[in-house]
Order: C-alpha cells, then structure tokens, then sequence
C-alpha cells in the first residue's frame, strides 16, 4: 500500500483528499502547513507528496524546492494542487521541481491516473547497465 502525504492548509479540503485516498487504499498522512510537511516527508518518506501551493507561511513552491533539493526526499515525487490554471503556473510548478500538476476543484478521476503513474515510475526497477 502506498502512502502518500497530503499537505494542504484548508480542513475541508485535506479531509476530503484523505477520505477519497483512502477509498483507494492508500496509506495517508497529513500536515497543515509546509514546515510540519518538510517534517513528515523526512521522517515518514512517502511515496508521494500532494503539496498545496498556496499554503500559509512557507509556501508550496518553496517547499517543493527544499523537498527536492534534499538527498533523502529528492525522489519522492510531488503532485501540485492548486486553484491557479494558468500556462505560467504549470511552468512554475515544473521550476519548483514539481513532478505533476493539479488543478482545484480537484477531479479526482484525473487526481488518481497522475499519481498512479508516478507511482508505477518509482516503483519501476531501475534500467539494466551495458
């Protein structure tokens, strides 16, 4: 069972993301904001992190860099969520090291096929050497 970490400030919507996942069997584990995620996804090492990007304090943008700058968190693939559809923000999100892009309301069919996907990449055993 893969379990992913859900960092997201507004109750409704944390609560909702973790009920749908775990419908799907998924192990899920939350935080309210960046710094308790940062927390998490060191000492729990997901196997996926759905960031919020528009999160109080530290931001996901910026989160998503630290994640991903550190060698012990760096492949742990990130979904952004945010409510932000434009062309710029996928390209932000793509800077920040993001792996996915989501946008709100969350359509969670489309939710589910990208993190499958990430999933089946990080569990896919590395290519052969010549």
């Amino acid at each position: 069972m893969a379990r992913i970490l859900v960092i997201e400030d507004t109750e409704n919507t944390r609560v909702l993301l973790q009920r749908r996942l775990k419908l799907k069997n998924y192990d899920v584990l939350t935080a309210e904001d960046a710094e308790r995620g940062l927390v998490m996804a060191q000492s729990e090492k997901p196997d996926l992190i759905l960031m919020d990007v528009g999160l109080p304090g530290m931001d996901g943008w910026e989160a998503t860099r630290q994640l991903k700058a550190d060698p012990a968190t760096s492949s742990i693939p990130v979904i952004a969520l945010t409510a932000h559809a434009m062309q710029s923000d996928r390209e932000k999100a793509q800077a920040a090291g993001c792996d996915d892009y989501e946008t709100k309301p969350i359509e969670f069919n489309s939710l589910f096929a990208r993190m499958e996907t990430l999933l089946a990449k990080r569990q896919a055993p590395p290519p052969a050497s010549p």
